[in-house]
């Protein structure tokens, strides 16, 4: 399944290529939406359910640790102020206070049963894993992913742009440069795009089968809300819908290695009948399937 290894990034840049599936689908068209964005905080766009469930609780959890925070540091400036040695020279002597004793057992308490009560629905949705429009595999290797289109017979490796497959310097160089552009992207992209990417059809549940051939890896896409460890020898499940056509980056999120910041993920969400088109010469590529015959309506 795997492909030879790319001889250099210059040759790959400059030379006369063939038609290839993933070539033909290049961004032109495809808003980039999960990209980290520098000097930015906050997360990335959320484009599933599963993603915007977790914004939805974080957001709870900051408005609720903001509070306590706040409540907190009043109390103790207040308690500095009123019972400093100059206003209150004599020092109380009781042990407790049984009201204010309750109050702090019974408050952490509720506090704690309104995150649980947001918190653990969240989790189900994310573990639960539904019923699979398509089904890929994702294999965790140092330093690339492989993936195979599980119900369609065919595979491919993903490596990052720029990166050279037998190891060396990742480097933004003249030629990397343009080996980014050839294939539709910036020199922003540079760390984040991969000469292949995983292609999905917009609003169908997809599965991830997620695996390691080596060390732990980790298959993490933020704008989806999806991360899941790659154990060799393991195969985990995660899963996700995304509602919106575009380029998604993400990253392998375990350390796995020198070479660990240069295995991104890249994912483009795309209308069905672009992913159809795609489909067939993805199969014709990878798998030698061949395609069926057209004939133009006269």
């Amino acid at each position: 399944m795997k492909h030879l290894l790319k001889l250099s990034g210059l040759m790959a840049a400059f030379s006369a290529a063939p038609v290839w599936a993933q070539e033909n689908l290049r961004i032109d068209g495809l808003e980039i939406i999960g990209e980290p964005v520098d000097a930015q905080m906050g997360f990335q766009p959320a484009v599933t359910r599963v993603a915007q469930d977790i914004h939805d609780l974080d957001y709870l959890i900051l408005v609720i640790i903001t509070l306590i925070t706040l409540f907190v540091t009043a109390l103790i400036l207040w308690v500095a102020f009123r019972y400093n040695k100059k206003r209150n020279p004599t020092a109380a002597s009781f042990t407790h206070h049984t009201p204010v004793e309750i109050a702090w057992t019974i408050v952490p308490i509720l506090i704690l049963v309104l995150i649980g009560a947001y918190s653990l629905p969240i989790l189900f949705r994310q573990q639960e894993i539904p019923q699979a429009d398509l089904t890929i595999k994702a294999t965790g290797n140092q330093w690339y992913w492989s993936y195979e289109y599980v119900d369609d017979g065919f595979g491919f490796d993903s490596y990052m742009i720029g990166a050279p497959a037998l190891g060396g310097e990742n480097r933004k160089t003249p030629e990397v440069i343009a080996e980014l552009e050839a294939a539709g992207y910036t020199e922003q992209q540079f760390l984040l795009a991969t000469d292949t990417s995983v292609v999905i059809p917009v609003g169908k549940t997809i599965v991830v089968q997620v695996t390691g051939s080596d060390v732990i890896h980790a298959w993490a896409m933020p704008a989806f809300g999806v991360k899941q460890d790659a154990v060799p020898g393991r195969l985990a499940e995660t899963w996700f819908k995304a509602e919106k056509e575009g380029v998604y980056f993400g990253q392998c999120s375990e350390l796995c290695g020198n070479a660990h910041a240069y295995m991104p993920i890249t994912v483009k969400v795309v209308s069905e009948a672009a992913y159809a088109e795609w489909l067939g010469k993805a199969k014709a590529e990878y798998a030698g399937i061949a395609q069926p015959l057209t004939v133009a309506s006269k």
